[in-house]
């Protein structure tokens, strides 16, 4: 059953809505100048501003690209999903004698005469301690998965680096691999590990890189600044100085590119497609898009939001906090039920998101089919199913009951006018079926990048709402993912809400199916249990999947090599864009 709820595409609507629609967006962000002289400036806009550019203290796609402009791991993903040597000389690989027989080892090759950007050599040694300070449990590293089942990181010579495993690893491409693992410089963080990661503002806000560009700036959610890198191990890169700007919104980005050409990129464009599309017919620029396996999904808190337990509010306590109706399956189920995908995706993604009915979609390899029936949105089926199971309206107010607590959800974002739009589709369709919604939509800066304790009401990590609506991705292989929705990575204070597992469930089931993915290598037995894992996770409702999203960003015309990524950071190849 379709909800009646209907988008008509009118042109001029649109054109009145480009227009107009800037007294709810925000301000626009301010364009910087062109320097004098004749330098070259490339300007990114940013409007999810970046917090700080170490990614192992952020979980947000904004702060690991702003760490990509200068930071580097051994090896980065193409557009393609193949992996390309960075700082590394080569893939190490079976056949290559790189990784051991027996899947228990990978040693990399460091490329020689690497520098920081500040002179300073980079060795093995830089690597080992990347790992000692991501590793410690209180440096509250967001990507300590990447380090998950390492046994030891060793520099077996000043160029060469050799990862052990805990046991056979199959897929040994986590560690020191995308943007989101780079390697830093010893020298500057020695000082950083556990408890004073987050007191290191210097090198925290300025890292030494070996990239193209290195820092000489940076304004927590405002901008960044970057000049050519002197020590850059490439052909000497175009630009004189980068900067990426944050505030505003995805409209006034799209607008300084697309309309003006104020600016030369902006990132992560989630605006109606056909607004998109009057933007480009300016003929300033092109917006380009990419597809990998970012899913827009909502997360359903397992445990008790609820206010007045203070310190004890969204905490898993070992299974003693349950949420007070949103553990019991049939509530879940049906809220899953009432959903339009296709609606979402058509209406307000266009040619930038495809219907979803699993959190890992790619590569196709790894994507299951036993969940597609999520295709077709079934209210009179939800409110059966809730009626089947006790879950009624008692008092005649339209809201239903569970053990007597009426079905009042608080439902969170950040602000964005796709995720707006989504929300209130969605609110209407659970409405149908009895269930009352609060839509709240925090800053994108401070949802994604926020402190989890000075931030705390508006921050994803700590999730004081009963749902929350997000993107994230599952990877190339999709194990480390499948591995952060394990029991012992609940967020909790304990380990600073830094792990894997936002909803904060716990399925035996799941756990035990996963110990055995740990073990099979590349091929159709661990391609099965990849799909089982994700049927197992989609089928309890503790995510529901929305949409697979592409990744939409522009570039003026005038901007040459921009190549978008959908498996690694949208600047992955910043070294080679020039006008």
């Amino acid at each position: 059953m379709r909800s009646s709820a209907k988008f008509v595409p009118v042109l001029l609507f649109l054109v009145l809505l480009v227009a107009c629609r800037s007294g709810d967006a925000g301000p626009t962000p301010t364009i910087p100048p062109e320097p004098a002289g004749g330098e070259e400036a490339l300007t990114l806009l940013y409007w999810q501003a970046p917090s700080i550019p170490n990614p192992y203290l952020s979980g947000g796609y904004k702060d690991r690209d702003a760490g990509a402009v200068t930071l580097e791991p051994l090896a980065v993903y193409d557009p393609d999903g193949n992996l390309v040597p960075a700082l590394a000389t080569g893939i190490p690989t079976v056949e290559n004698g790189g990784v051991s027989d027996d899947l228990m080892s990978i040693t990399w090759t460091l490329r020689e005469e690497l520098q920081w950007s500040d002179g300073s050599a980079v060795t093995a040694d830089d690597a080992v301690f990347t790992w000692s300070y991501c590793v410690d449990h209180d440096t509250g590293c967001t990507a300590a998965d990447a380090f998950e089942g390492i046994a030891s990181v060793e520099a077996l010579d000043t160029l060469t680096v050799e990862i052990t495993f805990e046991a056979p690893t199959p897929y040994p491409y986590s560690a020191f691999v995308s943007a989101g693992a780079p390697i830093i410089s010893e020298a500057q963080f020695a000082d950083c590990i556990g408890a004073a990661a987050t007191t290191c503002d210097a090198q925290n806000n300025a890292p030494l890189g070996t990239g193209p560009y290195r820092i000489t700036a940076f304004e927590p959610n405002q901008r960044a600044e970057y000049e050519r890198n002197p020590f850059y191990r490439g052909p000497e890169p175009h630009f004189d100085r980068v900067t990426l700007k944050g505030g505003g919104d995805a409209l006034s980005a799209a607008r300084a590119v697309l309309e003006s050409g104020e600016a030369d990129y902006a990132w992560n464009l989630q605006i109606e497609p056909e607004v998109l599309a009057i933007m480009e017919a300016a003929g300033n620029g092109t917006v380009v898009s990419a597809f990998a396996s970012l899913v827009e999904r909502i997360v359903v808190n397992q445990t008790n939001p609820d206010p007045a337990l203070g310190d004890n509010r969204s905490e898993y306590m070992e299974g003693q906090n349950p949420h007070p109706s949103l553990t019991f399956p049939p509530i879940l189920q049906a809220m899953d039920m009432a959903i339009d995908r296709t609606l979402i995706s058509e209406q307000l993604y266009g040619f930038a998101g495809q219907p979803a009915c699993n959190v890992v979609t790619g590569p196709p390899v790894f994507a299951s089919t036993a969940n597609e029936d999520c295709l077709a949105q079934d209210v009179a089926g939800a409110n059966r199913l809730l009626d089947e199971s006790n879950v009624l309206d008692t008092d005649g107010d339209g809201i239903r009951e569970h053990n007597g607590v009426p079905l009042r959800l608080v439902y969170q974002t950040s602000t964005n006018a796709i995720r707006q739009d989504t929300q209130a589709l969605i609110r209407d369709w659970w409405r149908e079926i009895g269930i009352e919604t609060e839509v709240v939509h925090h800053d994108a800066a401070l949802f994604f990048g926020g402190d989890p304790v000075e931030n705390a009401e508006e921050s994803y990590r700590r999730f004081f709402a009963d749902v929350q609506m997000y993107a994230t991705d599952s990877g190339i292989d999709p194990q480390q993912y499948l591995f952060g929705q394990l029991c012992d990575h609940i967020q909790t204070r304990e380990n600073n809400w830094a792990h894997g597992n936002n909803a904060r469930s716990c399925n035996p089931e799941y756990d035990e199916l996963y110990a055995q993915l740990a073990g099979v290598g590349l091929g159709p037995q661990r391609a099965e249990l990849i799909k089982r894992l994700n049927d197992l996770h989609v089928q309890s409702y503790v995510e529901i999947p929305l949409v697979n999203r592409g990744l939409v960003s522009a570039h003026v015309n005038t901007l040459q090599g921009v190549r978008i990524n959908g498996w690694d950071s949208e600047l992955w190849n910043i070294a080679e864009w020039r006008r």
